[in-house]
């Protein structure tokens, strides 16, 4: 079952957070949407539970299943953003309307595939003291986080399911594709997980966020004010 946070009235705004992190990344944002807004923690991560196994499919659907049947924007950052356009397929009965995904790799090279599918094979590293586990889970989410630990036998540990590390190369020619919803691709200008060429072979115009990098949803909360301006209209 997913931890899910909710708040705010009217049209709904899902925000699905990247590999590694929790929901609380968006806490920024959500005030500046001028409707409701729904943000879980995905699947082996945060508050969440795990799943059996991790595929972008598999983490859509377990979100689908605490989402409303009701129209929403989807917002994720780099692995939320896949699942977004997952969603926006329709093949998981979520009726989204807008798709935006920020920070997406979209290239992937071998190498970069077999280091995180070495990652997912490594058992969650067991620390003394909780200090050093929230250094752990912030290094390995790229933020610091509230909830990415937890004590267990012998000292803390983070809380990110290490498997989730696995979920392999998205098809995001053929997500972009299949997306019954409006698809907007975004990323920090200097975010080199997501340069705008590799943004520019899916979509002919993708939003740049001046000075910002890979998580500018934590560095620069306010840069994403102008996009949820744009989605309101």
């Amino acid at each position: 079952m997913l931890h899910v946070e909710r708040g705010g009235n009217g049209p709904l705004l899902v925000l699905l957070h990247g590999l590694g992190a929790t929901g609380e990344v968006w806490d920024q944002v959500v005030g500046n949407w001028h409707g409701s807004w729904l943000v879980p923690d995905l699947p082996g991560h945060g508050r969440s539970g795990r799943i059996e196994r991790y595929t972008f499919g598999s983490i859509a659907a377990a979100v689908a299943e605490v989402v409303p049947r009701e129209p929403v924007t989807v917002i994720g950052h780099s692995l939320g953003g896949v699942v977004g356009l997952a969603l926006a397929s329709g093949w998981f009965g979520v009726e989204v309307t807008t798709a935006v995904g920020v920070g997406i790799k979209v290239q992937w090279t071998d190498e970069e595939l077999a280091k995180a599918a070495a990652l997912a094979a490594k058992p969650a590293k067991v620390f003394e003291t909780e200090a050093e586990a929230v250094d752990r889970a912030a290094k390995m989410a790229g933020v610091p986080l509230r909830h990415g630990v937890s004590e267990v036998d012998g000292g803390w540990a983070p809380v990110l399911d290490m498997r989730a590390f696995g979920v392999g190369r998205p098809d995001m020619a053929g997500l972009v594709m299949a997306a019954q919803a409006h698809v907007v691709l975004a990323a920090g200008e200097n975010d080199p997980m997501s340069p705008q060429e590799h943004l520019k072979e899916l979509v002919p115009e993708p939003v740049v966020f001046t000075g910002a990098g890979h998580n500018v949803h934590v560095e620069s909360p306010s840069s994403l004010s102008g996009l949820l301006a744009q989605l309101a209209r």
